[in-house]
């Protein structure tokens, strides 16, 4: 069954617009686990305009369920995720300053590296997703550098499926598939929404997780937050 994990960084966003401690980012990675979300994630950047390292400390202590904190592996960051002892970790190739992630890595390119930083997390137990445009040779360099998981980057699914659904998904379903026979567990997210996110379940039903943040706090403002949460919920339950 997939799990809805909520992106938080937007109500960070928010509250750092004006200072202070509203939002209270705690507040809602509380309300967002007990509205129903299995999981909580977070992207601290080195310049912390959203999310900050000391949200990430302050809101640990208080999940229950899955905690995933999401960055690129710089030694700071790794330092980070090892000291709040993270349920997982989704390593991104963002650069320093980059507005949001936008490719997936190069898992041929940066074998050596990436096999080096997730060997040090699993040593501590974290389970490990890396993020992977659906590239069928990038998925197979997935499957050699010990990850647990990949996660499908779905901006270009979501940008052609209100043009042509069928055509969004196809590579989506070829790189899950393949991901499939090499045991890979399979995580999604990026741009998903309520519009968008049935259809992709439905055509691949083995996603473990999507993690969505910008979409459904958008939603909540319309809808509140519990609503907007159990309407994700539903789109991914059978």
């Amino acid at each position: 069954m997939t799990r809805l994990s909520v992106n938080i960084n937007k109500i960070a966003t928010l509250r750092n617009s004006r200072g202070g401690h509203m939002p209270s980012v705690l507040d809602a990675a509380i309300n967002c686990q007990k509205f129903g979300a299995e999981g909580i994630t977070v992207h601290p950047r080195p310049d912390e305009r959203h999310i900050t390292r000391q949200d990430v400390y302050d809101i640990k202590p208080h999940i229950s369920t899955e905690f995933n904190i999401e960055g690129y592996p710089s030694e700071a960051f790794i330092q980070l995720v090892l000291d709040v002892k993270a349920d997982q970790v989704t390593l991104v190739p963002d650069q320093p300053g980059q507005l949001t992630s936008d490719h997936g890595w190069d898992t041929i390119t940066n074998h050596d590296f990436l096999v080096d930083v997730i060997g040090r997390f699993k040593a501590a137990g974290i389970r490990t997703s890396i993020f992977v445009d659906p590239d069928l040779k990038q998925i197979e360099g997935a499957s050699r550098v010990g990850t647990d998981r990949i996660e499908l980057y779905t901006e270009p699914y979501a940008t052609l499926y209100p043009i042509d659904a069928d055509k969004a998904v196809e590579p989506f379903v070829k790189a899950a598939e393949l991901a499939h026979e090499f045991n890979l567990g399979i995580n999604a997210g990026h741009d998903l929404s309520l519009k968008n996110l049935k259809f992709l379940i439905d055509k691949i039903p083995y996603i473990d997780e999507v993690s969505i943040g910008h979409a459904l706090i958008a939603d909540a403002l319309y809808l509140g937050l519990r609503n907007t949460i159990h309407e994700y919920l539903d789109c991914i339950r059978p």
